[in-house]
């Protein structure tokens, strides 16, 4: 795509994630040069370390060093709970750029989020819709009462709303589809806005988180030995 002059790396924001089997310190470069020759290019704009482990300073150090490479032009994490980011903060060199969580009408993060922003750390939202393609999910996002009536109201889709409703709240929003007249809705978000008697009615939905990552946890061999340790009880 850009041998073709289609588009430039500049005018494009790529991100990628370190996997959990990639976390020892000597892993990490050899994870990005992975990447890299997978995506065939030279650097990458966002590195992120895809869940906590049980050594994230080791981890982290070993991300900060990417970056003096040239290779990483930035540094985040993913499904940092409060505690964890504040635990980072205190020997972090490079501090986080990014902390991409899921966040979403039904798992709205308010606590996380003003975290963030008081460190300067952009929240960024995977399953905005609650992955509703998933198939394991059972709680459905966009069947919500208050998402459909909200919706209706203002001749919106329920996605559309559900992204409005991340932006607005000050996140970056990161939808998924293979369907391209969903794609093209979900870029038709940007020349309105939820208006706040409407916006203020999220506030009474029923929270709970989707996505718990229990593939983390195991009592003998996990990095975490229960799921609140693994979220420090933000579940």
């Amino acid at each position: 795509m850009f041998h073709l002059n289609v588009v430039k790396h500049e005018d494009l924001w790529i991100t990628s994630k370190l996997r959990v089997s990639d976390f020892a310190p000597e892993d990490v470069p050899k994870a990005l040069d992975c990447t890299l020759q997978d995506l065939q290019l030279d650097y990458i704009d966002l590195y992120l370390m895809h869940w906590p482990n049980d050594d994230i300073p080791s981890t982290w150090k070993a991300m900060e060093k990417l970056v003096d490479t040239g290779r990483v032009r930035a540094i985040g994490v993913s499904n940092f709970s409060v505690k964890k980011l504040q635990d980072l903060l205190k020997y972090a060199k490079v501090l986080p750029a990014v902390n991409q969580v899921e966040c979403h009408p039904i798992w709205q993060q308010h606590n996380l989020r003003e975290f963030c922003k008081s460190q300067r750390i952009h929240l960024s939202a995977y399953s905005p819709l609650g992955s509703p393609g998933s198939g394991w999910i059972k709680v459905k996002l966009l069947e919500h009462p208050i998402l459909k009536q909200v919706a209706e109201k203002l001749g919106k889709t329920p996605a559309q709303v559900a992204l409005r409703w991340g932006l607005q709240t000050g996140n970056s929003v990161l939808p998924k589809s293979i369907n391209e007249d969903r794609i093209k809705a979900n870029f038709e978000v940007f020349d309105w806005s939820i208006p706040k008697e409407l916006f203020d009615q999220f506030s009474e939905i029923e929270q709970e988180r989707l996505i718990l990552g229990e593939f983390l946890v195991n009592k003998t061999r996990g990095p975490f030995k229960i799921l609140e340790e693994l979220w420090d009880g933000e579940i």
